[in-house]
Order: structure tokens, then sequence, then C-alpha cells
């Protein structure tokens, strides 16, 4: 399985669609930890970019995000994505509570965003 975070920095990036880099973590049968990757974030919105293509072509099953509109969500599930929204933290914590059945999806998103207002920023 591999496990894809939006990330900035170390920690969880509040806003998928403009986070530095997503930190992808292969996980093995036993829900061990195998490997870390960080992939470059491609310009522009998440939902209009093509990261879930991207994520998905990489093997990449599940998606642990802060906050994203509805369309991010949408393409993300289109491409096989499970994805778990409302988190925050340190990444490496936050995959292994995942990892341990501790995570839940928020079941919230980013209204404001669904507009796709320029220069937005998500604040919750």
């Amino acid at each position: 399985m591999k496990v894809a975070i939006p990330t900035k920095g170390t920690v969880v990036d509040d806003h998928f669609g403009h986070c530095e880099a997503y930190t992808i973590y292969t996980v093995d049968a036993n829900n061990a930890i195998e490997k870390t990757e960080m992939l470059p974030s491609p310009a522009g919105c998440g939902c209009k970019s093509d990261i879930a293509a991207v994520l998905q072509k990489q093997g990449v099953t599940v998606m642990l995000a802060g906050n994203m509109g509805t369309g991010a969500l949408n393409v993300l599930k289109s491409h096989g994505l499970d994805v778990y929204r409302g988190n925050s933290g340190d990444v490496r914590q936050l995959v292994e509570a995942f990892l341990k059945g501790e995570i839940g999806d928020s079941g919230e998103g980013c209204k404001a965003h669904d507009a796709h207002e320029a220069g937005h920023v998500c604040n919750h």
C-alpha cells in the first residue's frame, strides 16, 4: 500500500491544492513503513492539476489530507484514492496513527475553495 500526505516541511499542509510536496509512504503487508519518498507538488490548484493521475500511476491508494474542496476530493476518488480529510501535525506520526486504525475522514472539506477563489487560503 502507498499513502500520500500533502506536506509543508514535516507537517500536513492544511490545503491540499497548494502544498509544497507530497510525502509518500510505502507500507508492507505487516503495516510497517518500508520507504518514504517526496514528490514535488505541481503548480496550480490540486483539482486542476494532474496530481491525482500521477499519484495513481505511482500506486498510491490512500490520501491523508488537511482540507480540500469538493472538486479535488472528487478527482482523487475518481482515480481510486481513499481520502481522509481533517488531518494535521507531523506526517510520520499521522501515517503511523493511520496504520494503527486511528484515523478517519472528518467529512468536511474547504467549502470556500469550491468556488476556486483566486488567492484563497483555507482557514479552519
